[in-house]
């Protein structure tokens, strides 16, 4: 298995990202900004070591200012930009959180649901489920093709962490059958995203990842931005839009 590092410029980000599915860059947020957040993050970061919560807390852009001027912010938007172009959104946030009473494991998958204000019967979007109490559905492959997620870590997460592990280029055969995922990890390795404190990860919805639980549990905090570039059709809108 192999640990990635950081991309450089913006054009070497962009062609990795849309060659590799991803990008690691390790400056991101400044630290400043890493702790204003887990301040206005610390009732929420309780919240999500439950083992009923599994480490997730989910509606951030909706509930926490300081999310919402994340999603604004400079890095966060250069890193969104580059794989979307500047009229990009926010449309969803959540936080991440491996603990020793909230140590998981995810298994190998696409992000393959959107969040939507309101259920409406349109072609090409099912099947439907809720979460946290918001309607979800599973968007036709053109949706989430034009979409990028920015990972903000806020403490170092490194191989004993739990980090993201993920298959290169899997982002580009569209949705993929669990009867195919065998054969990816027979010809393609594994990489450990491993990202420091205030850096970013950069994916697409679409690539294959997983993690694993943390070997030496604590605080793995990140919060997790899906942006996208386009209105929804059909009366659909996105739950948020910053």
């Amino acid at each position: 298995m192999r640990s990635v590092t950081s991309a450089s410029s913006t054009h070497d980000r962009t062609a990795h990202i849309e060659r590799e599915g991803f990008a690691v860059l390790s400056q991101g947020i400044t630290p400043g900004t890493a702790d204003a957040l887990l301040q206005a993050l610390a009732p929420m970061s309780e919240e999500a070591a439950t083992p009923q919560r599994r480490g997730g807390v989910r509606n951030l852009l909706e509930n926490v200012p300081a999310v919402r001027d994340l999603a604004r912010s400079g890095p966060v938007r250069e890193a969104a930009e580059s794989v979307l172009g500047p009229h990009c959104f926010a449309v969803r946030g959540l936080l991440f959180d491996k603990t020793p009473d909230a140590n998981w494991k995810v298994i190998w998958h696409q992000d393959l649901t959107i969040a939507v204000r309101e259920r409406r019967d349109v072609p090409g979007f099912g099947p439907w489920s809720e979460k946290a109490g918001v309607p979800c559905v599973q968007p036709p492959m053109s949706i989430l093709e034009g979409m990028v997620a920015v990972r903000v870590h806020l403490d170092d997460c490194g191989e004993d962490n739990g980090p993201v592990r993920v298959l290169s280029g899997s982002h580009r055969e569209g949705r993929l059958s669990s009867s195919s995922i065998p054969g990816w990890l027979e010809r393609t390795a594994p990489q450990d995203c491993l990202v420091p404190r205030c850096g970013l990860l950069v994916m697409r919805p679409l690539l294959l990842h997983a993690s694993s639980p943390a070997r030496v549990p604590g605080h793995r905090r990140v919060i997790h931005l899906e942006f996208a570039a386009q209105a929804l059709p059909g009366g659909l809108e996105w739950h948020a839009r910053v």
